[in-house]
């Protein structure tokens, strides 16, 4: 689960949106009834890109089983995923400030679409691959129009309503998504299953569409930022590839030369851009990243906070897939059932998570970080004691729901809290850069646990209790990092300031 409330570029779009008594505006006295059924196509949108991220978790080892793909693979279709998503963030939302956010959106769900057709059509890993990276950048292109579209059509409290549908289809699209991949799978087979995981895209996708050319308002809010900084978005996603390709590919390759060089080559690439950056800033344009932001120390541990919690809870059902599936031999569905206790826990912690922030300030971020990392902890010491052939959802029922918990009183206002950080003209800037490093974080976390998952994987004999002991042990290693960098989460929260202005 990723955090789509926050996508770049939005408070352009806030200021010019019309206030609940203005003469003409949406909302006065009433919002037209187009509004609502805008919303409607608006939120077809967001389940999708929101259920795609944990309905495909449950297919990775079927998908590894019936198309043969290598772990590099499995690792490739969720970073890769994450990491264009992330990419793409910023300048879709700029552009859309330009253009139209209704043409954008569209055009990145069709794209989305038509990616989740060709995921399920593909033959092979590189075709797999290639298409689940498409979907990234389609995503990334349409999510920032949901929020910025919300700001234009509702005025005043009655936004507040739509935000909170928004928030609700968030919760159901990651409850359900996990389910729903295990009941296709089952009904349907390995071979045509994890296809289908994809293809339930299609249906939704198509309606949308039709309904988006029809019901969406279009215009588009003006010039708001002259240009965009496409060489230092290509300096970027060329360093964050150099970095990921090493950490996905080192283990499944025995790390060769190659994998450091690359890495070397990925940093140098990153500073590359931080330099860029000032020099855009040196000839009055604008940058992809405002470095200016990074001269708050508070927003600098923000944005590593953001980049370390993500790492941390979105690589845990990646481990848990695999091993119940490959490892224990249950089936996709039974996979699916134990993430539920997770997915019911965050729609609680959610629903109370903006009550908690108005009393408890900062600590509800506190609770949440540390209700995730005693969540973490606890599945992995489960991990750790408990036999292989002891393992069952039951065991795992309640340090998930635990962390589930936690990560609903995290999820929605962490961002508020690191926006807090700097003055209310950078609020957009900041918003965009914190909506990239929650991306970069989950695919940088699906990549590391992905290597010490199966770089540890040692199985020793042909038996299947011999196949279950190695899973377990190597999922133990992986939620071990995975438990380390919640609590690095938890201990970054303090970073940030104690009460946001809701002024």
């Amino acid at each position: 689960m990723t955090d789509p409330t926050s996508p770049p570029n939005t408070a352009h779009t806030a200021r010019h949106a019309a206030p609940p008594d203005a003469p003409g505006a949406p909302g006065a006295p009433g919002v037209p009834r187009r509004a609502w059924t805008a919303l409607v196509v608006l939120m077809a949108g967001m389940f999708m890109a929101l259920l795609d991220t944990t309905i495909v978790n449950v297919a990775l080892p079927t998908i590894r089983s019936t198309l043969g793909a290598s772990e590099a693979t499995l690792s490739w279709i969720i970073s890769g995923y994450a990491l264009a998503f992330g990419l793409v963030l910023i300048p879709a939302g700029r552009i859309g400030d330009r253009i139209g956010h209704k043409w954008v959106f569209f055009t990145g769900l069709a794209l989305f679409t038509l990616a989740s057709l060709f995921c399920g059509l593909a033959q092979n890993d590189l075709q797999l691959i290639i298409a689940r990276v498409i979907q990234g950048v389609a995503g990334g292109m349409f999510v920032p129009g949901v929020t910025a579209m919300i700001q234009l059509m509702f005025p005043g409290r009655v936004r507040g309503k739509a935000f909170a549908i928004m928030g609700a289809i968030i919760g159901v699209s990651t409850a359900i998504g996990p389910i729903l991949g295990g009941l296709i799978i089952q009904a349907f087979g390995d071979e045509n299953g994890w296809r289908l995981v994809f293809w339930v895209n299609l249906p939704i996708g198509v309606a949308a569409l039709i309904a988006a050319a029809i019901l969406l308002p279009g215009g588009s809010e003006g010039p708001s930022q002259a240009g965009n900084d496409w060489f230092g978005l290509l300096l970027l996603s060329a360093g964050l590839v150099a970095l990921l390709v090493p950490l996905i590919e080192g283990e499944d390759q025995g790390w060769p030369l190659w994998t450091y060089v690359t890495l070397a080559a990925g940093v140098l690439l990153v500073v590359g851009f931080a330099l860029w950056e000032l020099r855009v800033v040196s000839r009055d344009r604008v940058p992809l990243v405002p470095p200016h932001l990074f001269s708050h120390p508070q927003f600098t541990g923000g944005v590593v906070l953001a980049l370390v919690y993500f790492a941390a809870f979105t690589s845990i059902f990646f481990t848990i897939s695999i091993l119940w599936q490959a490892g224990l031999g249950h089936t996709a569905l039974e996979s699916g059932i134990v993430s539920v206790p997770f997915a019911i826990g965050s729609i609680i912690g959610a629903a109370q998570s903006d009550r908690l922030a108005r009393l408890l300030g900062r600590n509800v971020l506190v609770i949440g970080a540390g209700l995730l990392a005693v969540g973490l902890v606890w599945v992995w010491l489960v991990l750790l004691l408990v036999p292989a052939g002891d393992l069952t959802n039951w065991v795992l029922l309640a340090p998930l729901f635990v962390a589930g918990v936690g990560n609903g009183c995290f999820i929605a206002p962490n961002a508020q809290f690191i926006v807090a950080t700097v003055g209310r003209t950078e609020a957009g800037a900041a918003s965009g850069v914190i909506g990239v490093m929650q991306r970069v974080g989950s695919a940088i976390g699906i990549a590391v646990i992905g290597s010490v998952l199966f770089g540890t994987l040692n199985v020793k004999g042909p038996t299947p209790g011999a196949l279950a002991d190695a899973f377990t042990t190597s999922a133990a290693a992986a939620l071990g990092v995975s438990a380390a960098l919640s609590v690095v989460a938890f201990l970054l929260v303090f970073a940030l300031p104690r009460r946001v202005d809701r002024g």
